[in-house]
């Protein structure tokens, strides 16, 4: 099973100050109709060209539409680059739409 969280934890720990990397794994057009404040995009077919920009020191969320891509990436991280501080949100930004923020557009 790999590690998820759901938004409303997610909400919770950004809520508390935590330093979280939000990685978005979706494609540009998606993440410019809506997204999570503070997410950085990387599509999941760059991703492993930009590895790098992923922080080591600090936990890092996966989000994508609807939690598919994102567990995709984090399965692809973990197995080729060992990467351990990596979490899925689950539903996606869909489920946070419709459990945290009504602000961010559903699609």
């Amino acid at each position: 099973m790999l590690p998820e969280l759901t938004p409303e934890e997610l909400n919770r720990r950004l809520s508390s100050g935590e330093d979280i990397q939000l990685i978005d794994v979706r494609q540009p057009e998606e993440y410019e109709y809506c997204r999570i404040e503070g997410s950085h995009l990387i599509p999941l077919g760059d991703l492993p060209h930009r590895v790098d920009e992923l922080d080591e020191t600090r936990p890092i969320v996966l989000i994508c539409h609807h939690g598919v891509r994102s567990m995709q990436a984090l399965a692809y991280l973990q197995h080729r680059h060992d990467k351990t501080n990596l979490l899925n949100l689950r539903g996606g930004i869909h489920a946070w739409s419709l459990r945290v923020d009504p602000s961010v557009a559903v699609y």
